[in-house]
């Protein structure tokens, strides 16, 4: 039997579906300002002479502040209320964009952008955890989440498109000035359309365990980053030291506290702790890829910004195309059968984009990066919604601060690890192709970045050998890392097509 309609959850009206359009709005520029530098990076190197560190820096030390500071923000909105939080996020938010766009100099770009990161912790756990509040029938959720996780995850695949339309026109410094009035949007229709919610059973924020939580998160990362690039050097095994004295005090407070900042429970329960890892390898496998391509595209191919963003917009419009019938695949194909499937296709993407490096043209890169971005979008969806309904709705703002550090990390780590070790192949090789024509100095300097190579040429006695070394170099590195990418996929299709088979053998379901 029904149960009465007065016990049934009240449908979302006008007011909410609105409400939900204001929190995609920050989350698709969020993603957004991860990729739509790649295309710039030319142009930063041509104004601002970054090292190859310091590039990577100024790529993903967004990603890290966010991914650090993401926890911290998600506990800080439950106990100080997550409308609140998001809107002195976006004030936040929009004053560093506007300092970014002012950078003189790689140092302060990469500071402006670590400012950028932290600002930007504060408006992603909000942004998933207020969908709990506005909606609450199951089915509308999910279609509530299945448009935020667009959102997200299409911010990130147009970002070289936007990016590639502004240097058409303008100076690359434009691209950070995208944040102000989307967040003045923000500021005015967010206190008419969001409500406001808090846990009332949260006590003060604990900043010791804020500070460790922080200092775990930014620690590993560096780690992680650097061990890829140089090996276990000093810093590296310093920085490791940190992260795991910071962790194991952090771990300990919390299972000692009466109202932990994070609650290790979260973590015992299966179905969270698998959509959480998930998605955190495969998007550190995605953003690895999407580094390497759109340099190959403007270096190796010679396309203009616009166009090598317009080359890759058949990919950004298939992610958007099938997140419309995954809430029906949901209902009529059983998870584990979905997720290994359409995982599967990603990897099958994957290699595709590898036959850049063995004379494989565009057509094969956009072909791949169309299968992988597809393939990907069934599961973030899943896995999403997963984090938000596998928790109370008071635990839900730490629950999807936990889910989008995750993603967060992953696609920080995708340009840190994944992007050392292309750096690192594409100056072994290059090396090895130039040592005996170039002196160390220029050699050094050729290895830094393909753009470095590319405008060092037309200064040497063979410009020519020096420009087809330096683009099969590139070429070499993009397809390893795209293999490296397709072997994290499967690992995950598999791990995820497992977990799902047991659940739904355990509930004795046939089909979802």
């Amino acid at each position: 039997m029904s149960p009465p309609s007065s016990l049934s959850p009240p449908a979302a009206g006008r007011t909410e579906w609105l409400g939900l359009a204001v929190l995609v709005l920050p989350t698709l520029l969020l993603s957004l300002d991860l990729t739509v530098l790649h295309l710039a990076v030319p142009h930063l190197v041509r104004d601002l002479h970054p090292s190859s560190n310091q590039l990577l820096w100024i790529l993903d030390v967004y990603g890290f502040m966010v991914a650090g500071f993401l926890i911290t923000m998600g506990a800080l909105g439950d106990r100080w209320g997550r409308r609140r939080l998001l809107l002195w996020g976006a004030a936040a938010f929009g004053i560093a964009s506007v300092l970014a766009a002012l950078s003189t100099s790689a140092t302060m770009l990469i500071i402006t952008r670590a400012l950028l990161g932290v600002a930007g912790a504060t408006l992603m756990p909000s942004t998933l955890a207020l969908i709990r509040n506005l909606f609450h029938r199951d089915d509308q959720r999910t279609v509530a989440i299945s448009i935020w996780t667009t959102g997200f995850l299409v911010g990130g695949a147009i970002g070289p498109l936007v990016g590639g339309v502004i240097l058409e026109f303008a100076r690359w410094q434009t691209v950070f000035l995208l944040g102000v009035p989307v967040m003045g949007l923000l500021l005015v229709a967010g206190p008419k359309l969001l409500p406001e919610y808090r846990d009332p059973d949260a006590g003060p924020l604990d900043l010791a365990s804020a500070v460790q939580c922080v200092l775990a998160l930014l620690g590993w990362t560096y780690a992680l980053k650097e061990v890829t690039r140089s090996g276990f050097t000093l810093d590296v095994i310093g920085a490791s030291l940190l992260a795991a004295a910071a962790t194991l005090i952090f771990v300990r407070r919390q299972q000692r506290l009466a109202q932990p900042m994070f609650d290790l429970a979260l973590l015992s329960h299966g179905g969270f702790r698998v959509a959480v890892g998930g998605m955190m390898i495969s998007l550190l496998a995605m953003s690895g890829a999407w580094l390497l391509v759109y340099q190959y595209l403007q270096g190796v191919q010679q396309l203009s910004p616009l166009e090598a963003g317009v080359v890759m917009l058949p990919a950004a419009v298939a992610q958007v195309l099938i997140t419309q019938f995954v809430p029906a695949m949901q209902r009529r194909i059983r998870h584990s059968v979905l997720v290994t499937v359409s995982m599967l296709v990603a990897a099958l993407g994957f290699v595709l984009m590898a036959g850049v490096g063995h004379g494989g043209g565009i057509g094969l890169l956009v072909v791949g990066a169309l299968l992988m971005g597809s393939g990907l979008m069934p599961m973030m969806i899943l896995a999403t919604e997963q984090v938000v309904t596998s928790v109370p709705p008071e635990k839900a703002g730490v629950a999807s601060a936990t889910s989008e550090t995750a993603v967060e990390l992953g696609m920080a780590l995708g340009i840190a690890v994944m992007g050392s070790l292309g750096a690192r192949l594409y100056r072994d090789e290059l090396t090895a192709a130039l040592s005996s024509v170039l002196p160390e100095t220029l050699l050094a300097q050729a290895g830094e970045t393909l753009s470095a190579a590319l405008e060092l040429a037309p200064q040497t006695a063979e410009p020519e050998l020096v420009v087809a070394a330096a683009e099969a170099a590139f070429s070499h590195a993009l397809a390893l890392n795209a293999l490296w990418g397709a072997a994290l996929v499967v690992v995950v299709a598999l791990w995820l097509g497992r977990h799902h088979w047991r659940a739904e053998k355990a509930a004795g379901a046939s089909v979802k």
